[in-house]
């Protein structure tokens, strides 16, 4: 998924409020992590995670390889932190993010 930038522009202003919930620690990016990813982001669509310093990841090729793993875009990558967003399939959920077109 290809976002514009008036859309990662839209997603960097909604992440501003929500804290990192996934965590890449020095085990790296585990099957478990990964899952708790796609799961996390079948919920709320737009997720926030960060690279610990005892990790062999920097930021940049944790949200990549996350991104690759879970059909996600990155949004925003900024030190030790990034934001992944991914639409939720479902149907009736009520929170989900619309994006300008242009």
């Amino acid at each position: 998924m290809e976002l514009t930038s008036k859309q990662r522009a839209q997603l960097r202003s909604l992440a501003n409020t929500i804290e990192p919930i996934l965590t890449v620690g020095k085990d790296g990016i585990s099957d478990n992590l990964v899952k708790q990813c796609r799961d996390a982001l079948e919920a709320r669509e737009l997720v926030k995670g960060k690279v610990l310093e005892n990790s062999e990841y920097d930021a940049r090729s944790a949200c990549a390889e996350l991104c690759e793993q879970t059909a996600a875009a990155p949004v925003q990558v900024i030190g030790s932190r990034f934001v992944l967003y991914r639409p939720s399939h479902k149907k009736d959920k009520k929170d989900k993010i619309v994006l300008v077109k242009k």
